[in-house]
């Protein structure tokens, strides 16, 4: 399958938890259509003790979210908007069928 979503993108979460809230795509994991999205979908991992941290305890860290949940942000208009691909000037390119501008 093909994603429409990529490492850098800033993305608009559509469904879930964490409906209306924007980041930005840190990782992209196409094996299981998954992505880890900035600041969104925080869950708690308790860590022993070890030599980086040696204290241990409860840190917080971004959980993968699924790709279905979010929806790319038209860089004009500042609205969700889908991705489609096309050739321009030889290259191709993702544009944003809202506005039709490459992304």
């Amino acid at each position: 399958m093909k994603l429409k979503i990529k490492t850098g993108d800033t993305v608009r979460v559509i469904a879930g938890d964490h409906k209306g809230s924007e980041g930005k795509v840190l990782r992209v994991d196409r094996e299981k259509n998954k992505a880890v999205v900035e600041g969104i979908n925080m869950v708690s991992k308790h860590e022993k003790p070890s030599a980086n941290n040696p204290q241990g305890g409860i840190t917080k860290k971004e959980a993968p979210m699924h790709i279905s949940n979010l929806s790319l942000i038209d860089p004009k208009s500042g609205d969700t908007a889908r991705v489609g691909y096309e050739v321009r000037d030889g290259k191709k390119v993702r544009f944003s069928k809202k506005s039709n501008e490459v992304i």
